[in-house]
């Protein structure tokens, strides 16, 4: 089911976020949800939070594959890239954000297994601006300029 992505404003988006104590139907739910939403967005990450649920899962879809992180936790971060950063939680608004070439991260399944991970470039940008929504962090706090897009 395609869940309605809230907007900034929205107190939700500024929660920090309660880990996953189940690994059950409601949340395997809430996985498929947010793939289906992600993709009618199409967009390249999405956060529980973004869909009103203040848990710690995101997903990210990029070049790379369609990844679902839960509880997420940094190991290390590595290296410097700045880019344009967008949001489907500000809509019609980009800035520029210093972010990690390079991280590492140890998350958990749907099942409850754990993994880890190390991701460059565009994928590790969009595991560390999809993981500052489990904070309550928006982009636009960190951005050193928002501007509205054009059509």
């Amino acid at each position: 089911m395609i869940r309605e992505i809230v907007q900034i404003g929205d107190p939700v988006l500024r929660k920090k976020c309660e880990p996953v104590k189940s690994f059950d139907r409601e949340l395997a739910v809430l996985l498929d949800d947010m793939k289906e939403t992600l993709k009618a967005a199409e967009g390249a990450g999405l956060a529980a939070p973004q869909v009103g649920v203040p848990l710690r899962v995101a997903v990210v879809d990029v070049e790379e594959g369609y990844f679902e992180f839960i509880n997420p936790v940094f190991v290390w971060q590595k290296g410097e890239q700045y880019g344009s950063e967008g949001c489907l939680s500000v809509r019609g608004k980009t800035g520029n954000v210093l972010r990690p070439s390079k991280v590492k991260v140890v998350f958990s399944d749907r099942n409850g297994d754990r993994y880890s991970l190390v991701a460059h470039d565009f994928f590790a940008r969009a595991i560390c601006h999809e993981l500052d929504h489990l904070d309550g962090v928006l982009y636009t706090d960190k951005a050193d300029k928002v501007r509205t897009v054009e059509d």
